[in-house]
């Protein structure tokens, strides 16, 4: 599939909760069946900074090109293809939204969103100001507390973040959208996080314990354009490359 968009993803902290898996399940499009680790559910909220976004063979939109993202996920299968299904994507350019929320159907939504370091830690705010979206919130402090590793496979960590394809629901078409990137460089990490509706407002109830955290400081990404899949099971495909992006 051709290539349509290189990006970068800086300061980016994995946060993952146990839930439910018969509730994630509901809210999961025909088609798309829930991913499991051990019999287990999960669902991450994930803050990070989009930078360097250009569609390739093309300039940079600089309104487009650098912002704050935030997003609500969790893991599905679709045949064979492990995935990644978003229930939100907050962002801080509504140029951003509005162009994702068109071409593929994610479900992105402007917020007002802050996004700096501050003594080792990156302090982290978002505030959804989407018309007519449900309110969410989210305020956090976190930091990289070891080296950096790579996730070994069949691990918890390796399950939760290497995955090279996302679904989308585009005017009751489902769609699939590859990319690719270098095994992420995960450090373990710790996050105070003081506010948090971002997973209610797609309706799910987080638990209470402290989520799971990881931290990357930098991974450089491309996207292909996305494909339409059926809903019947597809033939087998082979994996995805690891592409070096350097």
């Amino acid at each position: 599939m051709t290539r349509a968009l290189s990006m970068r993803w800086t300061n980016l902290a994995f946060l993952h909760w146990r839930v439910d898996p018969e509730r994630v399940q509901r809210l999961l499009p025909a088609g798309l069946q829930l991913d499991l680790f051990g019999g287990e559910a999960w669902v991450g909220v994930v803050p990070f900074r989009m930078s360097r976004v250009r569609p390739l063979m093309a300039l940079a939109v600089p309104t487009a090109s650098d912002f704050p993202e935030l997003n609500v996920r969790t893991y599905v299968r679709h045949g064979d293809r492990s995935g990644v299904w978003f229930f939100s994507l907050d962002a801080g350019s509504r140029l951003a939204v509005i162009g994702a929320r068109t071409a593929v159907g994610l479900p992105y939504f402007h917020a007002r969103m802050i996004e700096r370091e501050v003594g080792g830690d990156v302090a982290y705010e978002s505030k959804r100001i989407h018309w007519g979206a449900a309110s969410a919130e989210f305020q956090a402090r976190y930091r990289p507390t070891g080296e950096v590793r790579l996730a070994d496979a069949g691990s918890l960590d390796h399950w939760l973040t290497e995955r090279y394809s996302l679904f989308a629901m585009r005017r009751g078409v489902l769609l699939r959208l590859d990319i690719e990137h270098e095994h992420w460089p995960l450090q373990p990490a710790t996050a105070d996080v003081t506010v948090n509706s971002m997973a209610q407002a797609s309706g799910i109830d987080l638990p209470a314990e402290a989520p799971r955290v990881l931290f990357a400081e930098r991974l450089d990404v491309v996207a292909r354009l996305p494909r339409r899949v059926n809903t019947a099971k597809p033939a087998n495909e082979p994996p995805l490359p690891h592409a070096s992006l350097r």
